[in-house]
């Protein structure tokens, strides 16, 4: 039974960490894999097309509707009363997938000039998949998915400082009523919260640093079975980011910066002995969260490779054109994924379109599947006279 179940939680693992496919057959005969896993990681997905196409770089930008996603603090400097947003994602097509797909809604409103409340839906399909027993005998269809729901409220502390919770609700749906090895998997739910400060440094004139810390996904564990020993982390996470605000004119302006983030998720160990495994797996959410330091075999060298960084910018024309370059870096042996991505937005009165590209890399055995993602977000400001941060981009 043991063996069964850890046969099948490896199989759903497979499913929650597709996009992880982008460790290559390269890195494993160079470096010793291991990375730092989580279930349901649509959660570390980047959720609308803006970000994507700045290297997933998020938590520090100008607000918009997807504020929610990265940083809930930033919403009461929004220049827009309210807005709202809908991002398509079709996911890893270049791999032949017709039926994965991402869905992400958000939006936000004022209350008054200090005060925000804000929601999000994040929901992840993941096509059709035939099971089978271990012989190769099929067993029946399934169409995986999972989703997060969640709400927010954010606040002004001053001109420059503001705070923001979120509480948030997970599903996840990758084999209910399967029975494979006589082990019965039914969706697993989990909750978490998350808490976020931003720092709006830019003057009158529309120059100057922002910045912001979050810590996400701080929540329950999740479990596919009845069985208490089966639960799998949720990827708890904290972010770091800045970004330098520039006008150059009455209609050009850019902005670049960058985020740093990391899981707060124990490390696996290198020895799969049932003790160790033991100890990994039961340690407490909270000590999960303060072990994920100092944790890494190898010390303070591989400790810093389980940082991942995201850098990009952005350049608005009249705030009705906008232009985005990022980079994505993530360590080999921690996950391999590294790519460019580019952008480019249209805002005409209330209504704003963003793109995203992530630009191919690699070649034969070695090329990212995540290449060619595409991202489309719809944006509609559905009000004006909200926070003082008119002078940077808002779409």
């Amino acid at each position: 039974m043991a063996q069964t179940l850890t046969q099948m939680r490896k199989i759903a693992a497979q499913f929650m960490c597709l996009f992880l496919l982008v460790v290559s057959l390269k890195t494993v005969a160079q470096d010793s894999i291991n990375v730092v896993t989580t279930a349901v990681p649509m959660l570390r997905i980047s959720a609308d097309a803006r970000a994507g196409g700045m290297g997933d770089l998020g938590i520090a930008t100008s607000p918009d509707a997807n504020a929610s996603f990265w940083n809930q603090a930033k919403i009461p400097f929004a220049s827009q009363k309210s807005a709202i947003s809908l991002t398509y994602t079709p996911w890893l097509k270049d791999l032949g997938l017709d039926d994965v797909f991402i869905f992400t809604g958000a939006g936000y409103y004022q209350i008054n000039e200090d005060q925000a409340v804000s929601g999000s839906l994040r929901y992840f399909n993941l096509g059709s998949i035939q099971f089978t027993d271990f012989a190769g005998n099929d067993l029946q269809r399934f169409n995986p998915r999972e989703f997060a729901i969640d709400a927010g409220y954010s606040r002004r502390l001053s001109d420059k400082i503001g705070v923001g919770i979120a509480l948030r609700y997970i599903y996840s749906n990758l084999a209910n009523g399967t029975t494979p090895g006589g082990v019965t998997y039914k969706p697993g739910t989990a909750v978490a919260g998350d808490v976020s400060f931003y720092y709006n440094g830019i003057n009158e004139e529309g120059n100057g640093f922002t910045a912001g810390a979050v810590m996400s996904n701080l929540g329950s564990k999740i479990s596919y079975t009845n069985d208490a020993r089966g639960k799998d982390y949720i990827p708890a996470n904290l972010g770091l980011g800045g970004v330098y605000h520039k006008t150059i004119d009455e209609t050009n302006k850019i902005s670049f910066g960058i985020d740093v983030n990391k899981l707060l998720v124990p490390t696996p160990p290198t020895s799969r002995t049932p003790e160790d495994l033991d100890a990994y797996r039961n340690k407490s959410v909270v000590g999960s969260w303060f072990s994920s330091f100092g944790d890494a075999p190898g010390g303070g060298g591989e400790e810093l490779k389980e940082f991942q960084i995201s850098t990009g910018a952005e350049y608005s024309y009249n705030e009705l054109f906008f232009a985005r370059a990022g980079y994505f870096y993530e360590a080999k042996t921690k996950g391999n994924r590294r790519f460019f991505s580019v952008g480019v937005g249209v805002k005409y009165n209330r209504l704003g379109f963003n793109f995203s590209y992530l630009v191919p890399t690699g070649q034969g055995i070695n090329r990212n599947p995540l290449s060619n993602t595409t991202r489309f977000s719809l944006l509609f400001d559905l009000g004006s006279g909200g926070g003082e941060e008119t002078t940077t981009t808002t779409n």
